[in-house]
């Protein structure tokens, strides 16, 4: 696998781990023409943390110093020098590879860029979050692919990479899933119905990669749903329409406006707000991707306004029977029945901004993720279903008594 990991390019913006520190009075220019060597630190203490430790010293007296630098090696191949200012009386060594003693070399550095003595001091990190990682790695099988899931207890800058094969039975890089999030949880689509080898390895922000879970999977079979076959089904409770956008536009094969729209406000208001709909055949459901309107020529709605926040889908194979949807808190759990026959398909949760500006702010990530859409994947446990009602629960603006959708796409097994 060695190959492999010159192939990655990581792409990790770095956060600063909490650490106690004192500022020192004074302030030092960084041009010097004092070219006394200043003393070593002194009263050097270490507490460990996964993969790094904390290093707390007493600076020498002195209104020369500039920095401190820690020097030490991560691994058998790569070192690394971090500093820190004279205003602090620690720094933070971090990226080790394993679990066992590593040396680090302390040296105070003067305004003219003159070195002390060095300090030799010993750090013995706890395991590093990838390899805390690696082995909640767990891959199984899915509509048209694999599944992944692993857990980030630390919540570290962590990179799942999955592998496969190619044709000279070299394993590639597949896909690449960075993420600081506690629960991973992502899916591999477009596979043929037979085995199929896969492996996953974890790597963080250093390069540092762990080994490689390696497993054969056969996928289930899996088609992207017709929508031309697609019809609305209108039934007594369902929100009306507004502005003109029509339920079709919700499988034109158009992810841009116009989309369906309700009134704004819905009169008289009743909520969660629902929209029936009919696949024009049963299937059982794998996953579905919806769109929202983005940028047009009236504005940018991105995670704004009428664009649901959270949602529940219903299905059923049989004719639909008109009753009122449960609030989220009175769901039936996922697989469950309401007492008129609707399955619950699950419960969704748009994500979050990526850069996390707040409305209307955004950035060219977050513009990208959102025209891409919202994928999400049913549950392997769900049965047939034709007809299908979408509950919006809450919109972005919170006002949650209108809401508007672009597109959607549904993919499973129709046979």
């Amino acid at each position: 696998m060695r190959h492999i990991q010159q192939l990655l390019l990581l792409f990790f913006i770095s956060g600063l781990l909490p650490f106690s520190c004192k500022e020192i009075d004074g302030y030092n220019e960084i041009v010097s023409t004092d070219m006394t060597k200043p003393d070593p630190v002194k009263d050097v203490k270490v507490v460990n943390f996964n993969g790094g430790a904390y290093i707390t010293y007493t600076l020498p007296k002195s209104s020369n110093i500039l920095y401190v630098q820690a020097t030490y090696k991560i691994n058998d191949k790569v070192s690394r020098e971090t500093k820190s200012s004279y205003y602090s009386d620690s720094v933070t060594v971090s990226g080790f590879a394993k679990s066992q003693d590593y040396d680090v070399e302390l040296r105070v550095v003067s305004r003219a860029q003159v070195s002390s003595e060095p300090v030799n001091v010993k750090v013995h990190p706890d395991t590093p979050p990838y390899l805390l990682s690696r082995p909640t790695v767990t891959m199984r099988q899915d509509f048209g692919g694999v599944q992944i899931d692993a857990i980030n207890m630390a919540k570290a800058n962590l990179g799942i990479i999955v592998i496969a094969p190619d044709q000279t039975n070299k394993y590639q890089i597949i896909a690449q899933n960075y993420t600081d999030k506690d629960t991973i949880s992502f899916s591999l689509h477009g596979y043929d119905t037979i085995p199929q080898k896969f492996g996953v390895y974890v790597t963080d922000q250093w390069g540092n990669i762990s080994d490689t879970l390696l497993s054969t999977i056969t996928p289930v079979y899996e088609a992207q749903m017709d929508k031309s076959q697609f019809r609305s089904y209108q039934l007594g409770t369902d929100a009306r329409t507004g502005f003109g956008w029509s339920i079709e536009n919700l499988w034109n094969n158009n992810t841009g406006s116009p989309g369906y729209h309700t009134e704004q406000p819905i009169q008289p208001l009743v909520w969660p707000a629902v929209i029936t709909f009919d696949m024009g055949r049963a299937a059982r459901l794998s996953r579905y991707t919806i769109w929202n309107r983005g940028i047009d020529g009236s504005g940018t709605w991105l995670w704004q306004a009428g664009a649901p926040r959270t949602w529940v889908l219903w299905g059923r194979e049989d004719s639909p029977v008109d009753e009122t949807m449960p609030d989220e808190n009175h769901l039936p759990p996922v697989g469950g029945m309401t007492p008129k026959g609707w399955i619950n398909m699950g419960f969704f949760t748009a994500p979050d901004k990526p850069s996390g500006l707040p409305n209307p702010q955004y950035n060219n990530t977050d513009l990208l993720f959102w025209n891409a859409g919202f994928s999400y994947n049913f549950s392997l446990n769900l049965p047939k279903v034709r007809y299908m009602r979408f509950e919006c629960v809450s919109n972005m603006a919170q006002t949650n008594n209108f809401f508007n959708v672009t597109e959607l796409s549904f993919w499973g097994d129709p046979r």
